[in-house]
């Protein structure tokens, strides 16, 4: 069966020459043209990659990229015109998996895609390996049936609001969650002026964890975005 991937970009001659070269390789192509689309296609569990430009009409490439993560996961690769590093920083912070600068070889993006869809069927989804035990992160480790944490094998007692966010970073190491998006997940309401509660409960959480909560090593902020955990090697 033809493996699917979703390409999005705002100019239709774009995605027919990356269409051509992904077709080429026995890869079916799915097109859209700008982040609303994207974000409706995504949803096909047949979808196994998206390929997605910044900079769209209705909905930019970063803003539908962090609409697709609340919902699925799987390989993104973001598309861009921007060559900055801090652009690529942006990109990959904001959850994705590679960052490809226009103008890009076709056998270099086709190598890329063939990388990412390989890296996730050898490791399995990233949350149903979370669902299937136990996720060891340096100093912590964090059952994910039980929600129960250790630092340093000392069982650590957390709030249930604070074991959602606790929950929320641990199962997606790396990736930056702006404070609206925390509070939607973990509260389940509509984020109105929440940035303090996060912030509130952010803090609690370092003076459980960190060795030293005013230089922290695992929950970091990324400032203008959101928070993450770090990662470590166990």
């Amino acid at each position: 069966m033809k493996e699917c991937i979703l390409v999005v970009d705002d100019d239709p001659e774009i995605v027919g020459a990356i269409a051509i070269a992904l077709e080429r390789e026995g890869y079916e192509v799915r097109r859209a043209y700008d982040g609303m689309a994207a974000l409706d296609q995504c949803l096909d569990p047949a979808v196994k990659l998206l390929m997605i430009d910044v900079m769209m009409p209705k909905l930019d490439g970063l803003s539908a990229l962090m609409r697709v993560r609340e919902r699925r996961n799987l390989p993104v690769i973001v598309l861009s015109a921007k060559s900055e590093d801090s652009d690529k920083i942006l990109g990959l912070s904001m959850g994705a998996d590679d960052y490809v600068t226009k103008p890009y070889n076709p056998q270099e993006l086709v190598a890329r895609v063939r990388s990412q869809l390989r890296r996730y069927t050898l490791l399995g989804d990233e949350h149903a390996e979370a669902r299937r035990g136990l996720l060891v992160n340096g100093r912590l480790s964090y059952d994910t049936a039980s929600r129960i944490l250790q630092a340093d094998g000392d069982e650590i007692k957390l709030t249930p609001k604070e074991a959602g966010i606790l929950d929320l970073l641990f199962r997606n190491l790396g990736r930056v969650f702006p404070a609206e998006e925390i509070y939607r997940r973990v509260w389940n309401e509509d984020a109105y002026s929440c940035e303090n509660t996060v912030m509130v409960h952010i803090r609690r959480l370092r003076e459980k964890i960190e060795l030293n909560p005013k230089e922290p090593d695992y929950i970091k902020v990324v400032w203008g975005i959101g928070y993450k955990m770090a990662r470590h090697e166990p």
